[in-house]
């Protein structure tokens, strides 16, 4: 498995086994909220890599070892996560402060945001960063929030 086709999951389930060697596949299927086949399918390519060795305890339980090519590949996973994350927080805040300069333009000094989680949170702390208010009503500028991207509804407040 070349490190392009690790997953997110890979990760969880690495970090799942080393913290908990006993895990079944349906425990990890209940918190990814998957299928117990798709972790299944997970594992066995882990193990066919060498990133997980598995031992049978019982004729019917089973014990996963992560190898030490499974704990490189898990802080390689880990280190890419946190990557992501910040060049996600970078380009959504880049995105709002944008955004906030257009609202500021248009004479407005608070906002609206539509949506909630990590991305409306980034939305907050910048709006707080930049000095626009961020009202829970009323009518002017609208930081809409779909998904991961962040759209400013201005024109209907001129």
């Amino acid at each position: 498995m070349s490190l392009e086709n690790c997953t997110g999951r890979d990760l969880v389930i690495l970090e799942q086994i080393e913290h908990d060697p006993d895990t079944t596949q349906a425990a990890m299927a209940t918190s990814l909220e998957v299928a117990v086949g798709t972790i299944n399918w997970h594992i066995k390519r882990l193990i066919e890599k060498g990133y997980v060795k598995v031992s049978r305890v019982e004729r019917r339980k089973l014990k996963y070892i992560i190898t030490p090519e499974g704990l490189a590949l898990r802080a390689k996973l880990t280190i890419d996560y946190i990557q992501n994350s910040f060049n996600l927080y970078r380009l959504v805040r880049d995105r709002v402060t944008t955004s906030l300069k257009e609202v500021r333009a248009a004479g407005f000094q608070s906002i609206r945001i539509d949506g909630s989680g990590d991305i409306a949170e980034i939305c907050r702390l910048t709006c707080l960063e930049q000095d626009i208010q961020v009202s829970e009503n009323g009518s002017g500028p609208v930081l809409r929030i779909n998904g991961l991207k962040v759209f400013l509804e201005i024109e209907d407040y001129r």
